[in-house]
């Protein structure tokens, strides 16, 4: 047996659990979180657009 029938198997075994603990750790680490995207209420533009009355009635 040559040492490239040898290591080949090795490498690409290597490979698969590199590229399965990358994976696991980016979605450990997902920097998404929802609450930095949650809307919290009308904008200054929709108070622009809609004017005092309708912010009063909010």
């Amino acid at each position: 047996m040559s040492t490239a029938q040898i290591t080949r198997p090795l490498f690409h075994r290597l490979d698969r659990i590199v590229t399965g603990w990358y994976r696991l750790v980016n979605r450990a680490f997902d920097g998404y979180r929802p609450e930095r995207h949650y809307m919290r209420g009308p904008g200054p533009k929709w108070y622009a657009k809609h004017g005092a009355a309708a912010a009063a009635a909010i």
